[in-house]
C-alpha cells in the first residue's frame, strides 16, 4: 500500500484539530469548565500543549548544529570568496525586493479596504472592542505590551552588535541570537576556503557528515510532524473565542487578503520572471514546508524542514541553500513586514488619525527596518507595531495592540507561513541565478 505523502498527513492532522477543537469548545461552553466534559477537554488541551512544546523542542533541537553545519560545508565548497561575495549580494538583494513587495501589497490593500472605517468614519465598535480587550487582557498580555512600551528606536542598534556576540556558545543557546551564529558560520567557512587542502580536508569532511547526520534526524523529527502539528493546534482552536474576531474581522480579512495576494500573486511572479522558475511546481515543492511554518508559528523552528524541502523536492544545491535559507529564516520576514504596515494603518483609521502619503511612507520604511531588527525579540510583532504606533504619535497605542494580540495567533501562523514562502522563493530565485537546474523552467 502506497504511503501517504507527508503533505497529505499534516493537512488531515490540521483538520482534526480544528474539528476537535470546536467541538471540544462547544461541549465545554455548553456544560461549564467544572463539568466532566469540560474537566476532561482541559486535560486534552494540556496534554496536547505538551506534545506539541516537545514537537517544537525537537525542532528547535536541531537548528543550531544544521545552520553551523549547513553554511560552513556550503561555503567551503564555493572555492574561494569570490563566490561567496557574489551568492550573497544577489541573496540580500532579492531578500530587499520581496520585502518591499511584501510591504507595498499590504500597503495598497489596507488603503483599498479600508478595514478602520466605515462610511469614512473611524469605526467606533472596533474602537470599543480595543477597550474591553485591554480590559478582559490577560496578565501575560499586557507585561508583554509593557515591555515593549519601554523600547525605543535605539534600542534596535542592539541589532548590529548580534552580530558579533562576545561568547558564541552563549549565542547558540539564545533563540534571539541566531544572527551571531550565522555571521561566525560565515567567517569560519570563509577562513577555510583561504587555508591549503591538505590543512583542512579532515575538518570539511567531520562538517559535512555532520551535516549529513543532522539532515537525517530532520528526517525522523518530521516522521512525527502530523502528531505534533496536531498537538500544536487543537488547544488554540478550543481556546479561541469567536466574537472578537467578528469585531475585527474586517482587520482579520483585510491582513489574510494582503498576505494571500503577497503568497499566491508577488512571489508567484518573481519566481516566472525573475527566477525563470515554474510556480506551480515550487508550490507543489514547499507544501509539507508551508504548513509546517502554518502550524509552529515559527520561521526558525521550520528551518530543517525548509532546507529539506528546497534541496530534495526544488534541487536547489546545498551550497545555495545553506547560505540563503538559515540567513533568510533570521532576516527576511515577508509576511512580518506586511502584517505591520496593514495593523498600523489600521490602527490609524480606528483611532481618526490621518496619515498622507508622505506619513504612510514612513510606516513603510519602519516596517522593512523593525521587520529585521527585531525578528529575533520575543513577540517581535508586537514589539515593532507598538514602536511605529509611538513615533507615529497615535493615541490609545497600547489599548490597540492588546487587542490585535488576541487575534494573532492565526494570523501568526498565516504570516510565518508567507516568510518561510518567501524565503524559499529567494533560495530558488539566486540557485537559478547561478545556473542551477532548479524545478521545471518556465
Amino acid at each position: 500500500m502506497k504511503k501517504l505523502a507527508a503533505h497529505w498527513q499534516i493537512i488531515i492532522a490540521l483538520g482534526l484539530a480544528v474539528s476537535l477543537g470546536v467541538i471540544f469548545r462547544n461541549f465545554t461552553l455548553q456544560n461549564g469548565v467544572e463539568s466532566s466534559v469540560g474537566a476532561f477537554a482541559s486535560r486534552a488541551a494540556n496534554v496536547s500543549t505538551f506534545i506539541g512544546q516537545m514537537f517544537m523542542n525537537a525542532l528547535k533541537m536541531i537548528i543550531v548544529p544544521l545552520i553551523v553545519s549547513s553554511i560552513i560545508s556550503g561555503i567551503a565548497s564555493m572555492g574561494g570568496v569570490k563566490g561567496f561575495g557574489r551568492l550573497g549580494a544577489k541573496t540580500v538583494g532579492v531578500y530587499m525586493l520581496t520585502s518591499l513587495f511584501a510591504i507595498l501589497v499590504g500597503l495598497m490593500v489596507v488603503n483599498l479596504i479600508q478595514p478602520g472605517l466605515v462610511d469614512g468614519q473611524p469605526n467606533q465598535e472596533i474602537k470599543a472592542a480595543f477597550d474591553r480587550s485591554a480590559e478582559e487582557a490577560s496578565a501575560s498580555s499586557l507585561e508583554k505590551v509593557e515591555t515593549a512600551g519601554t523600547r525605543k528606536a535605539t534600542d534596535y542598534f542592539d541589532f548590529f552588535k548580534k552580530l558579533f556576540p562576545p561568547n558564541i556558545f552563549a549565542a547558540a543557546s539564545d533563540n534571539g541570537q541566531m544572527l551571531g551564529v550565522i555571521v561566525f558560520s560565515i567567517l569560519f567557512g570563509v577562513a577555510m576556503t583561504r587555508l591549503a587542502e591538505k590543512q583542512v580536508s579532515t575538518l570539511r569532511e567531520m562538517i559535512q557528515g555532520l551535516n549529513d547526520v543532522m539532515i537525517l534526524i530532520t528526517e525522523w523529527i518530521m516522521k512525527m510532524a502530523p502528531v505534533g502539528v496536531f498537538a500544536l493546534m487543537f488547544p488554540v482552536v478550543m481556546k479561541s473565542g469567536a466574537q472578537i474576531f467578528i469585531e475585527l474581522g474586517s482587520y482579520f480579512a483585510t491582513v489574510l487578503s494582503a498576505l494571500a495576494i503577497h503568497f499566491f500573486v508577488s512571489l508567484p511572479l518573481l519566481l516566472y520572471f525573475v527566477g525563470r522558475v515554474n510556480p506551480l511546481a515550487h508550490f507543489k515543492a514547499m507544501r509539507t514546508a508551508v504548513l509546517t511554518a502554518f502550524s509552529t508559528a515559527s520561521s526558525s523552528a521550520t528551518l530543517p524542514v525548509t532546507m529539506r524541502c528546497v534541496q530534495e523536492n526544488a534541487g536547489v544545491s546545498k551550497r545555495t541553500s545553506s547560505f540563503t535559507l538559515p540567513l533568510g529564516a533570521t532576516v527576511n520576514m515577508d509576511g512580518t513586514a506586511l502584517y505591520e504596515c496593514v495593523a498600523v494603518i489600521f490602527v490609524a483609521q480606528v483611532m481618526g488619525v490621518e496619515m498622507p502619503i508622505t506619513a504612510q511612507f514612513v510606516v513603510v520604511v519602519a516596517a522593512l527596518l523593525t521587520s529585521i531588527g527585531v525578528a529575533g525579540v520575543p513577540s517581535a510583532s508586537l514589539v515593532a507595531i507598538l514602536l511605529i504606533l509611538k513615533n507615529s504619535n497615535i493615541d490609545g497605542a497600547e489599548t490597540a495592540v492588546v487587542a490585535l494580540l488576541s487575534v494573532d495567533r492565526l494570523l501568526d501562523m498565516s504570516r510565518t507561513a508567507v516568510n518561510v514562502f518567501g524565503d524559499s522563493c529567494a533560495a530558488v530565485i539566486v540557485a537559478s541565478s547561478e545556473g542551477e537546474r532548479v524545478l521545471e523552467k518556465s
